[in-house]
């Protein structure tokens, strides 16, 4: 068994650690070629603040889909929501993998983050634009595309740097490109449409990124630190929930505060740290230990899947979480005509029951995933939230958050009492 300080490296990227001249010890992955230095990721790993950074884009990014939605509480708003959550979560997992071969802020990389954090920033700005064009100005729709081309170039290209010592690797990068070619294509097209044809075009993008990524394997990807990813995602986790509390205090900024208002938000302050607990009491825990112990593919498909795909429902579960929480507060402070007693119905409703359900069953399908244990007393749950939808339609709408609030306490306790000793013993270091 290895010893934790001892270094682990997956892939050829990852072989060998030459410095020339920067006072880089071997142990860290420096390397130089041809002006362009680049510092390998090694198994213990962490976090960059350059990477915290990227992700404050993201919290605004997330705050402009969740305003996207609101202003067109269809269908067909939701889906649009969604869609630009997808093309934004895209972006944000490429950073992901790209900072888990070579580290954010060391050489080169350093440029590149910045660049993109300039990139996905304009995005986050053209969010409200992204399928309607305001009058006047440049077409919205038109910049998300070229600035999710920027996005998606720079990154291909730090990948290639990256993998100039791993021909694996710079086979899948190269496959990689493909997919981003076309998506990028389809959106620069769907710029120049409107309605139906615009929003199919956008689903075909999204569907050309994901699913031409599944095509092409994971075999010649690297997960060089498994505590770093899981950490990564972990924090992204940590964002989403504090743009729901974002949602929260935005309902009511502008109102004189009330009893309401106050049991209001703690309902929903509750409720965020509900869907907190259900992630990172134990789940997190063990599925980074199971990360940690896969090698080689067997680790890049794991992370492929449990944390670049099962992940986006999570952070979309708790986006559609908030959306709810904000117009329940809306109706707490008086706010649009709206009283205390009005029951809350259609999207606000289903926001939030169904993205308390979509999170749960994500969190869930994560686990089994990971450590092969998927906890059926979520998906239970989740489905009673569904099922419940035209009785809690009849309560006001603090009544609907305030149920939605006990039920997930509720399965936090159950699965803190029903599994003690399990969890005493994972969150104590010693991982089942």
């Amino acid at each position: 068994m290895r010893s934790p300080a001892q270094p682990v490296f997956h892939g050829r990227c990852c072989g060998r650690s030459d410095v020339e001249g920067d006072g880089v010890s071997q142990g860290q992955g420096a390397k130089r070629k041809r002006g362009l230095r680049v510092e390998h990721v090694v198994e213990q790993s962490a976090a960059t603040n350059l990477e915290l950074f990227f992700d404050l884009v993201f919290v605004f990014a997330l705050t402009q889909i969740t305003k996207l939605i609101s202003s067109d509480l269809t269908g067909t708003g939701v889906l649009h929501g969604f869609l630009v959550l997808a093309i934004v979560w895209w972006c944000w997992v490429d950073y992901s993998w790209l900072a888990n071969v070579v580290k954010a802020d060391e050489g080169v990389t350093r440029a590149a983050m910045l660049a993109a954090m300039a990139a996905m920033f304009i995005i986050a700005l053209v969010v409200p634009e992204a399928f309607t064009d305001l009058p006047g100005g440049l077409s919205g729709p038109t910049v998300v595309a070229c600035a999710y081309l920027v996005l998606r170039a720079v990154h291909v290209a730090q990948f290639v740097v990256a993998s100039r010592d791993d021909p694996h690797l710079r086979r899948q990068v190269l496959l990689f490109a493909g997919t981003m070619a076309g998506s990028t294509a389809l959106l620069l097209a769907a710029g120049s449409m409107d309605g139906a044809t615009q929003t199919m075009l956008w689903c075909v993008a999204v569907v050309v990124d994901y699913g031409g990524t599944l095509a092409i394997g994971n075999q010649g990807w690297r997960v060089n630190s498994a505590k770093h990813f899981a950490e990564r995602h972990g924090l992204i986790v940590i964002i989403g929930l504090g743009e729901s509390i974002v949602a929260v205090g935005a309902g009511v900024a502008h109102l004189p505060i009330s009893w309401p208002i106050i049991l209001a938000a703690v309902l929903g302050l509750s409720l965020s740290a509900s869907l907190w607990w259900a992630y990172f009491d134990t789940t997190a825990l063990r599925a980074e230990h199971a990360l940690t112990q896969a090698r080689d593919h067997h680790r890049s498909a794991m992370a492929q899947t449990a944390y670049t795909y099962l992940h986006l429902p999570i952070v979309g579960g708790i986006a559609l979480v908030a959306l709810g929480m904000e117009h329940v507060l809306e109706y707490v402070g008086g706010h649009a005509h709206h009283s205390l007693s009005d029951p809350l119905k259609g999207i606000p409703l289903a926001a939030l029951l169904g993205g308390a359900a979509l999170y749960l069953l994500a969190v869930a399908a994560f686990g089994k995933r990971t450590y092969g244990e998927f906890k059926t007393v979520r998906a239970v749950l989740a489905a009673a939230l569904l099922a419940l939808y035209p009785a809690i339609s009849l309560l006001p709408a603090i009544g609907a958050l305030a149920t939605v609030t006990v039920l997930l306490a509720g399965l936090n306790l159950y699965e803190t009492l029903h599994h003690r000793p399990l969890r005493h013993s994972v969150r104590h270091g010693h991982h089942a």
